[in-house]
């Protein structure tokens, strides 16, 4: 066999170059700027959830403490600042020492002066010696001060830090539920008919049409929930609460249905067409051949629409935050207000100090919504492949 020459390509190249051909510097050039553009988005990802990591790393080895045991220290005097050891002040006052030493002796009497004011304010409560970062707190009910019984509550601004996540979860599972429920029926049937029964001519511009549906920004979606579709249902089912999570989920429903839409058609127009005309051929009509036949062997796609939708629906931010009432309520009733993940992320964030417990919590919240969502594709995949096999009866 002829030797290939020194300096040549010895597989067809990403250009489609011959065997033995040299490749050109621009499609060189081109071919390693594809590779950094990818290999750069892959560290962007990775980076970004390092860093949520990072900041919520306090909380999740529960290493941070929110209870008011240091504002019930003994007060040192203004007037003693000067007979105070270093290291018993900067203690006192809560700083790192590249803290401490950045300041002047008139900043230093500034923070004195705050602290006792901050222990005059607070409240003479038992719950100020509680720690409520700690897990039992979080995910637990607590008999709080002035309660009748253990409550949920998710209340961080409060005089008494309370950091219990459990109504953020419900609230958010609650409005995914109504959107799958709304959006996945539509969105599968939909793409039945786009695929399987609609004209051809007809097919042409209603596939475009809904999935156009998914450029619509999802704070559009929400004011219309808001201002229009809050009070169409509302005058409808007669509600007490205006903005609940019922109307969240079916804004999310709107944003969810072109998902759902666009994968199951995919999955649905890749069954081999022999599979209908074989139904037919037996007699069968157009809807039972897409129904009994088509649809059984798509099922995987179709499974893997509904978990992305599902990833799309948990994930929103804007929809829910503008139409779910914002209250972090513990209620099984789909027409009470909620209070979502992601509305508390995006409410709550800038308004935080950097580094305190209440930032660490939110971002704690960020790696649960990151859990949530690999869990969900990973689950999702193992169905997925658990139907291709059974389908093609390997199982």
């Amino acid at each position: 066999m002829p030797k290939t020459p020194p300096g040549a390509r010895r597989s067809v190249g990403w250009m489609g170059l011959a065997r033995g051909h040299r490749a050109k510097p621009t499609e060189w050039l081109v071919e390693k700027g594809i590779f950094l553009l990818s290999f750069t988005a892959i560290v962007m990802i990775f980076l970004i959830f390092l860093f949520v990591g990072r900041e919520a790393w306090p909380i999740l080895t529960g290493r941070m403490d929110s209870s008011l045991v240091r504002e019930l220290q003994d007060i040192i005097p203004v007037e003693d600042l000067e007979k105070t050891p270093p290291e018993r002040l900067r203690q006192y006052l809560g700083l790192t020492r590249e803290q401490f030493q950045s300041m002047d002796r008139e900043t230093l009497r500034d923070l004195m002066q705050l602290r006792i004011e901050s222990r005059e304010q607070m409240p003479d409560d038992k719950d100020a010696l509680l720690n409520t970062l700690q897990w039992r707190y979080v995910l637990g009910p607590h008999q709080w001060t002035g309660y009748d019984r253990p409550v949920y509550i998710w209340q961080p601004v409060s005089a008494i830090h309370k950091y219990n996540i459990v109504p953020l979860i419900v609230g958010s599972l609650k409005a995914t539920f109504v959107a799958l429920i709304f959006a996945v029926p539509l969105g599968v049937a939909a793409a039945i008919y786009v695929s399987q029964l609609a004209p051809p001519r007809l097919r042409e511009w209603l596939k475009p049409a809904i999935e156009l549906l998914a450029g619509i920004p999802s704070v559009v979606l929400g004011f219309f929930a808001l201002i229009v579709l809050a009070s169409v249902l509302q005058a409808v089912l007669g509600y007490p609460s205006r903005l609940n999570a019922f109307l969240a989920g079916i804004a999310l429903g709107l944003a969810v249905i072109p998902v759902v839409f666009s994968i199951a058609e995919d999955a649905l127009t890749s069954v081999p067409r022999s599979y209908s005309e074989a139904a037919l051929a037996l007699g069968s009509t157009r809807w039972q051949a897409a129904w009994q036949i088509v649809l059984p062997a798509a099922l995987p796609g179709v499974f893997a629409a509904v978990v992305l939708g599902f990833g799309r629906a948990i994930g929103e931010t804007m929809i829910v935050l503008m139409a779910s009432g914002n209250a972090s309520i513990l209620s099984w009733s789909l027409f009470d207000s909620v209070r979502t993940i992601t509305a508390t992320i995006a409410a709550e964030l800038a308004e935080t100090v950097v580094g305190g417990h209440h930032y660490r919590m939110l971002f704690m919240l960020g790696v649960l919504l990151f859990a949530v969502t690999f869990l969900s594709n990973l689950a999702g995949d193992f169905f997925i492949h658990r139907l291709k096999a059974r389908l093609e009866g390997r199982r």
